[in-house]
């Protein structure tokens, strides 16, 4: 509990200190990472050494919409959480993962898509079984991604709010990877407004609301649980590996900031 309760103080202490900094063109990448690490991570050691992998466009098409894949080898064995971090966004640290036994301890993979507010680096940090943090760094070059304008006006979001589909397939690699996966993909209908954006008629900001947790189940064992922050995008999308079980059947729990709860549940097919 600890550990949740330092990386949720983070979202607002680190990222005030990042951004007073970094508009002030005094901070360099490392400053700011060392900020990060101190108040996410307690300043304990974090390495740099390929046992995590992450996958980030090096210029982003739509700030608001940017593509991260985060991968674990087989290699990294039991892993604890995967924390996903944009240095220079408002609220830094995107979501924390924790994984459960339905993840597994192959092959692992794990996608979203963020919102990034200004050039910067992001980062996956992976703890392992013995307690160890390992990181993958990209530098994405975007702007603008926290405050801009959501697809829909606000009462058209919020008349779709908390749909969900489920999908759960073979990924065309699924027999080279150990063991053998299934993947799913979960979809939400949510604005997830971050509290940056300005109606345009109002001229006033939407307040924030954003889907902050998630939990993720395959026949009843967990593949992930996840709290997340404004940087994750508008209409959650994930897509992530799981061990495949008997029924295969994705349950999915997740709530937003106004307490409101979604569920669903995939069809299930044998493995």
């Amino acid at each position: 509990m600890a550990m949740q309760v330092t990386r949720r103080s983070a979202l607002g202490i680190a990222a005030t200190g990042a951004m007073l900094l970094g508009f002030a063109g005094a901070a360099s990448a490392d400053d700011v990472w060392s900020d990060l690490r101190r108040d996410v991570f307690d300043n304990r050691e974090v390495v740099e050494d390929g046992l995590v992998e992450l996958d980030a466009p090096y210029r982003a098409e739509d700030a608001a919409v940017v593509p991260v894949t985060m991968r674990l080898p087989a290699a990294a064995g039991e892993v604890k959480t995967l924390t996903l971090i944009v240095d220079k966004n408002p609220a830094p640290v995107v979501a924390t993962f924790h994984l459960g036994e339905a993840a597994g301890k192959g092959d692992r993979m794990l996608s979203t898509r963020v919102r990034i507010d200004m050039y910067s680096n992001v980062r996956a940090i992976a703890e392992t079984a013995d307690g160890k943090l390992h990181m993958a760094t990209k530098f994405v070059k975007a702007s603008g991604g926290c405050s801009a304008a959501a697809s829909k006006d606000a009462d058209e979001a919020l008349a779709s709010l908390g749909k969900m589909q489920i999908r759960t397939f073979d990924a065309a690699d699924a027999k080279d990877r150990t063991p053998p996966t299934r993947e799913a993909q979960v979809m939400i209908r949510h604005p997830n407004f971050t509290g940056m954006q300005m109606d345009q008629v109002s001229r006033q900001y939407t307040p924030m609301r954003i889907v902050s947790e998630m939990d993720v189940k395959r026949d009843g064992e967990r593949v992930f649980k996840m709290e997340g922050g404004i940087s994750i995008s508008e209409n959650p999308n994930f897509r992530f590996t799981f061990v495949p079980g008997k029924e295969n059947v994705i349950d999915v729990t997740a709530k937003d900031t106004e307490g409101k709860v979604f569920t669903a549940t995939s069809a299930g097919k044998g493995a």
